[in-house]
């Protein structure tokens, strides 16, 4: 990728300052899903019409950004959706030692889930070593209102989003709703606060749980939760949370995006 140097500078402009620019542009593109116009894209990024026209121009070269067609602007082009593509993460499979450690660290059951539209599907587990532990069916589907790991995905919204999401399972359940709108989107907030969410038996009797959320690198929503036999989570509780925390900064860590979360 050939890319000139700004106006406004003498000598050659450096090739990470090159990359930052041209990084700063597709992210722009990346967006709300419209086709900025060059004043547009100019604007945002901070930088002169002219330097974004050669930006642009040596990335439609590589078919990393495309023309929007007869809207005008410009989107993300097939040759970056393609290397986006390669480099997908399997999380389940990133993750797993990490859910491996802390199910050893903690003794306890250790479930990973993904959020799938309003509601969280369980993509792997690792079955604790107590006599007495829980335990739930990878592919198990669980609502977001009343379990720690729905709190946790719901947590990593925006509050809109979010609300949005708690009044439409908490009036779907009618009569069966065991708690209001209100207070389910207190526990959220104080999870987003804390980034650790907690179902003290609300989801099913005997069993509480502590979890937290996170994102991979295509901003889907994950979250790792620890259910515990009711009778010994006090016990145990505050151990769980910093062993869940360390777990989660790990995970991020693996996956590349706890930068995002500076």
């Amino acid at each position: 990728m050939a890319i000139e140097n700004d106006d406004s500078e003498q000598g050659r402009v450096p090739g990470i300052q090159v990359i930052a620019r041209a990084a700063s542009v597709l992210r722009c593109l990346k967006g709300d899903g419209k086709a900025p116009s060059l004043a547009q894209i100019a604007n945002q990024v901070g930088l002169p019409r002219s330097t974004v026209q050669r930006i642009v121009n040596a990335l439609i070269e590589e078919d990393f950004v495309v023309p929007a067609g007869d809207e005008g602007g410009y989107r993300l082009g097939p040759s970056l959706q393609a290397l986006a593509q390669a480099g997908r993460v399997d999380v389940a499979t990133a993750a797993r030692s990490h859910v491996v450690a802390l199910s050893q660290a903690t003794g306890e059951t250790v479930d990973l889930s993904m959020m799938r539209g309003g509601q969280v599907l369980f993509i792997d587990q690792i079955t604790g070593t107590h006599r007495l532990r829980t335990v739930s069916a990878v592919g198990e589907v669980f609502p977001l209102t009343n379990t720690a790991t729905g709190k946790a995905c719901l947590s990593m919204l925006d509050p809109e989003t979010a609300l949005a999401l708690i009044e439409h399972e908490v009036a779907g359940l009618g009569a069966d709703a065991s708690r209001s709108v209100e207070a389910i989107a207190e526990d959220v907030e104080q999870a987003r606060r804390t980034g650790v969410s907690y179902d003290h038996g609300e989801h099913t009797p005997g069993i509480c749980a502590v979890g937290t959320g996170f994102r991979d690198t295509a901003g889907n929503i994950y979250a790792i939760s620890v259910p515990v036999p009711s009778p010994r989570f006090p016990l145990v509780m505050d151990e769980i949370v910093v062993k869940l925390k360390e777990a989660r900064f790990a995970m991020v860590r693996a996956l590349g995006t706890a930068k995002n979360e500076a």
